[in-house]
């Protein structure tokens, strides 16, 4: 009997579709293989756990589509296809199998639910007569796939109406139209990024409130609800976007159950064969009627929006809010199971059959990327635009909205934040601050309501939340004031403020007085039966549920949320030292607030605690953790950011840390003592110092000489890093440093340009061992997480390589690092790197090393280099920081010899779901996932990666060039090999001119206030399919190139703002089939 199944992973992690795809095809790999089937997985993202060669038995990172999956159907004869645990990407793939015919050639079927099923609940006009059908009722609207058609849509339905474009992903290209003119512009954008060229016009709900359904069924037809959720933000803010609370305050149990008996009707009549998130718009409280001036009696009840017939972002939310595994489980209905046969892993004994009940309070906050993007439209709408999120449990609301709040890591750790959008009548991302600062100022809990149609029963949570606040400045510290603000949720730092006190001042007042959090356990049923599961969540209550874990045991702080510059790559760091610490018999206790990630699965450790990384609650865990004997010690080098500024606070308090010290990582952070340690090693750094104020940089700037690199001293994914080319923009830089980084050191460095260069090693104070180089397709000046990687290097020189190897050590040993570094090197010599040539560089030429960063932690390409060299880099970390030698570990030290294939990492951005943000690449990290080619050659491996980030062109491709003029002369190579593969070029005035006089002809194109055809009509009539647009430091030229970078992105038309990028999609354009091969065995 045929036992092989494909399951589709998601593909790079974008806005509206993030980690919670690894966890849900992680898990379903494990379940599928648990009942005996051969798992074949394709995934092009090699950040996540679900591509480690153990989760599969045949696993392929290769580009997701048709003509790939074709091939792997082929060759691994699947008797059936699992996609609706891929997320969109998952689902639009299986469908197009199935319209291709290619299942059916094959004689493959479609796991789970049908695909009936998932295009009437994807296909908004299929979805609505659906709806009729089964007497549910729907929202007023009308499919169409014109602009005329949609102009007589919204007449017929009235302004405002909601535009949501069929089968795509957190509502991208859908928004609220006002007006014609908004109307015209959304629907435009809609149409073009659907899949089927199709938009629903529909009336506009905003006001209501919106309640979401988790439910499940089996193929015997047996249904049953998971969770309940709630949204605090009423209809017209994206889901992933909103605030969400589990189960829901507001509903009362009439309400409750008719929302719940429609959710239930909806996915029997659907026949959905697993987990389905059901959305429902439910009319608003007496005081929202009364402000908008409508008590909507001619409406129903409530209306159904939408269903997602799959595992969604809300699953991943339910999974953890209740201690379900949904995706598990949906994944063993899709083999043919029924939930009274399914046993509950989380009682071991019980069965699946039954719903999950909550004796606690969960608050789900979006973390959103604006921090990085200050000039970005921070409204809230219909189109999804937070990267992640964190949840907080807590028996109360108030306790886990606070807790929620610390968890963000958005430099707001409480309500006493100012909002950065003050007197905004539109969501902002920080509409809660916006609230809170008003109740302080007089407003109240009923005026909020009228003003953001947030429900009275959340103002008022809010408004309590303030009159704590005074209670706790007008009085003096005592043990009940402090008890019922901890039972308001209430942190140490908060309450400290509040009394202009240190944040340790209050911990000691709590030790003494002997107020210490008790943990309570997550277990499916509110303690119903006995639990097997080992996740917890802290309160102040009398009894602790959680015992110190007797033997070895170790901490591992996680990540937090998932957000630019910080992804998905530390929590596969997290979860591998979790199993590596189980492997070798110790207990592993992970501490982590994220809820779409496998580190927050129940069976990643030995113990979770679902909690904010802040000091309170580390140290607060680690407290609770002591079992008489010795502090447990903990490892921060797997959390990102996150967990390396935590490392001071533990070195503070003297906590012990396992691997490299607090001092240590402290000394590669800090810039003077790295300049010491740099020149102790004999490493040459580029000429530079640290400054506090403008006059000093202005000085250092002239000396080293323009152009300087400028940046603040403790900063992840680049923030506020910037090229500057003159005293005007230094100016310029220091005036906003202020505003983000107040008070920081900031570094101005002399610039080189050259070949950039990235190393992950493992040091275990004496020996290095270094699994591969890897190489920046763009020259240095491009954030490393937003540069092209190259494993190995094709174009060092053996001498280069030596150099690299004998500056690790140096770095590793003098730094006393013990675990995982990263380290950026620049490698400047007059001669450019070339790809097109395979063959490696051994001129002589004289080159010199540079190091710009080192970084005492592990990377975001930790997951890639382990992967393509097959060490397990993260393994051997935890072995080296428990005293093992790399001399005894078996895999040597210095260089791992190169492996016989090439592997490309490339960065995949999500810039058309945030509008207002330029796209041009430079020092600032702006991707969100990223994305992996792998093959025997590197045009091949080239080509793979950009498909897969969606950048492909080829011979038939026509280029916009609009080229800065520093760099003209360079675009030579680029514009040559354009020509040579038959690229029609279309440019703007400067490069029209530059291009004839070298002789190459091109179609001349106007500047955007000019004449028509501007390059805005060339991009909106679809006349190119790629434009290269490079930056220059003056401010209007770079306005100018914004308006072309913005339209391209718009409309997801590849645009390199780097020449090398943009050279290096070109290197293969030929029509040649691609090889596809597992992992496996492009490794062997």
């Amino acid at each position: 009997m045929n036992k092989t199944v494909l399951v589709v992973g998601s593909g790079p992690i974008i806005i509206g579709q993030a980690a919670e795809f690894d966890y849900a095809g992680a898990q379903a790999c494990k379940s599928l293989r648990e009942e005996g089937y051969r798992v074949v997985l394709i995934n092009s993202n090699p950040a996540t756990i679900m591509t480690d060669t153990e989760m599969a038995d045949r696993i392929y990172i290769e580009p997701i589509t048709p003509e790939i999956v074709e091939k792997i159907i082929i060759k691994e004869k699947p008797f059936g296809i699992l996609g609706t645990l891929g997320g969109q990407t998952g689902l639009n793939l299986t469908s197009e199998l199935n319209n291709l015919g290619i299942l059916e050639k094959y004689k493959v079927e479609i796991l789970g639910t049908d695909i009936n099923s998932i295009e009437t609940a994807e296909d908004r006009d299929k979805f609505r007569s659906f709806l009729m059908d089964i007497n549910q009722p729907a929202p007023p609207s009308i499919a169409v796939n014109n602009l005329d058609d949609a102009k007589k849509a919204a007449k017929k339905i009235g302004f405002p109406v909601v535009i949501r474009p069929a089968y795509t992903l957190g509502g991208t290209g859908g928004g609220i139209a006002q007006n014609e003119d908004e109307l015209l512009d959304i629907a435009n954008h809609g149409i073009s990024l659907s899949r089927v060229g199709q938009v629903l016009v529909e009336k506009s709900l905003v006001g209501w409130k919106e309640v979401e359904y988790e439910v499940m069924r089996d193929n015997a037809g047996n249904v049953i609800t998971i969770c309940n959720m709630e949204n605090l933000d009423p209809m017209g803010v994206h889901t992933g976007d909103s605030i969400v609370v589990a189960p829901s305050q507001t509903l009362n149990d009439k309400e409750y159950q008719m929302l719940r008996t429609a959710s239930l009707d909806i996915i029997s009549k659907l026949e959905i064969k697993g987990g389905c998130n059901v959305q429902l718009a439910l009319k608003p409280s007496k005081i929202v009627k009364d402000k908008i001036g409508n008590d909507f009696a001619e409406d129903p009840d409530y209306y159904v929006i939408e269903v997602n017939p799959r595992v969604s972002r809300s699953s991943a939310l339910a999974s953890k809010a209740t201690g379900y595994p949904i995706a598990r489980i949906a994944s063993k209905i899709a083999i043919g199971k029924n939930l009274d046969e399914i046993t509950n892993p989380v009682t071991g004994k019980t069965f699946s059959v039954f719903e999950p009940a909550l004796d606690y309070c969960v608050v789900k906050i979006p973390r959103w990327p604006f921090d990085k993007f200050p000039d970005a439209d921070r409204s809230l709408g219909t189109q999804m635009k937070a990267t992640g999120e964190v949840m907080g449990i807590e028996r109360s609301f108030e306790a886990a909205l606070l807790k929620s709040i610390r968890s963000l890591e958005n430099d707001k750790p409480d309500l006493l934040s100012y909002p950065d959008n003050e007197n905004s009548n539109i969501p902002m991302d920080d509409r809660l601050w916006d609230v809170a600062n008003r109740i302080r100022n007089g407003s109240n809990a009923i005026l909020e309501t009228e003003r953001t149609f947030i429900d009275f029963w959340f103002t008022n949570a809010i408004q309590k939340i303030i009159n704590a606040e005074k209670n706790i400045r007008d009085n003096e510290l005592s043990k009940e004031m402090i008890l019922s603000a901890k039972s308001l949720g209430f942190s140490d730092s908060y309450i400290a403020k509040l009394k202009n006190l240190q944040e340790i001042d209050i911990r000691e007042f709590r030790k003494e007085n002997k107020i210490i959090p008790t943990y309570k356990m997550v277990d499916t049923c509110a303690a119903e039966f006995e639990a097997i599961t080992t996740y917890f969540y802290s309160t102040y209550e009398q009894e602790n549920e959680a015992i110190p874990i007797q033997g070895k045991k170790a901490i591992v702080l996680g990540s937090g949320p998932i957000r630019i510059g910080q992804g998905i790559e530390f929590d596969y760091c997290s979860v591998h030292a979790s199993r590596s610490l189980l492997a070798d018999g110790i207990k592993s206790i992970l501490i982590n607030s994220n809820p779409e990630t496998v580190s927050t699965d129940f069976d990643t450790s030995s113990r979770l605690y679902f909690e904010p990384l802040d000091s309170e609650s580390v140290l607060d865990i680690i407290e609770n953790e002591y079992d008489g004997d010795s502090l447990t010690k903990t490892m921060v080098q797997f959390g990102g950011q996150t967990a390396i500024n935590m490392s001071q606070i533990l070195g503070e308090y003297n906590m012990p840390i396992l691997g490299s010290s607090a001092h240590v990582i402290n000394s590669a952070s800090e810039r003077g003592s790295f300049e010491d340690i740099s020149k102790k090693a004999g490493v040459l750094q580029p000429s530079g110092s640290a400054t506090k104020n403008l006059d000093e940089a202005l000085l250092i700037a002239s000396k080293v000489g323009y152009p300087v690199m400028v940046r603040p001293s403790y900063v992840l994914g680049g923030r506020a890093m910037e090229i500057v080319h003159s005293e005007k923009e230094l100016n310029r830089y220091f005036t906003r440093a202020q505003n983000f980084v107040p008070g920081q050191t900031i570094l101005v460095d002399q610039y080189i340009s050259g070949i950039e260069i990235e190393i992950d090693a493992v040091c275990d104070g004496d020996e290095v061992l270094i699994p591969g180089i890897m190489q920046h397709v763009e020259r240095a000046g491009v954030h490393s997480g937003d540069s092209t990687a190259v494993y190995p290097a094709y174009d060092l020189s053996q001498k280069e390589k030596n150099e690299i190897i004998e500056a690790t050590k140096k770095l590793g040993k003098t730094l006393g690092i013990k675990g995982l570094m990263n380290i950026q090197f620049i490698v400047k010599r007059s001669k450019k790197s070339f790809f097109d040539n395979n063959i490696h560089n051994d001129n002589h030429e004289e080159s010199k090393l540079y190091v710009i960063e080192v970084n005492p932690r592990s990377s975001r390409t930790i997951p890639f280099i382990s992967k393509v060299t097959g060490i397990p880099m993260i393994k051997l970390a935890v072995e080296v920081m428990y005293g093992k030698k790399l001399a005894d570990l078996n895999f040597g030290t210095g260089l791992v010899e190169e492996k016989k294939l090439f592997a490309v990492k490339s960065p995949v951005f999500s810039m058309s779901k945030l509008s207002g943000v330029d796209t041009y690449l430079g020092p600032e990290m702006k991707s969100t996932g990223e994305v992996m080619g792998i093959d025997d050659n590197l045009p091949d491996a080239m080509k793979k990666a950009m498909i897969a980030s969606g950048l492909e062109v080829d011979e038939n491709t026509n280029f916009l060039l609009s080229i800065a003029d520093r760099d003209k002369e360079d675009s030579l190579d680029f514009i040559k090999k354009l020509k040579s593969n038959g690229n029609k070029i279309y440019a703007t005035e400067g490069t029209f001119n530059f291009l004839k006089s070298k002789g190459f002809d091109a179609i001349k194109v106007n500047k955007i206030l000019s004449q028509s055809p501007t390059v805005i009509d060339l991009i909106n009539q679809g006349k190119v399919g790629a434009v290269l647009n490079t930056v220059t430091g003056n401010r209007t030229a770079i306005q100018d190139g914004y308006h072309i970078r913005r339209k391209a992105t718009e409309f997801s038309i590849p645009c390199y703002t780097s020449i090398d990028t943009a050279y290096a999609t070109i290197m293969n354009t030929s029509k040649k089939s691609l090889n596809v091969s597992t992992f496996d065995d492009y490794l062997n």
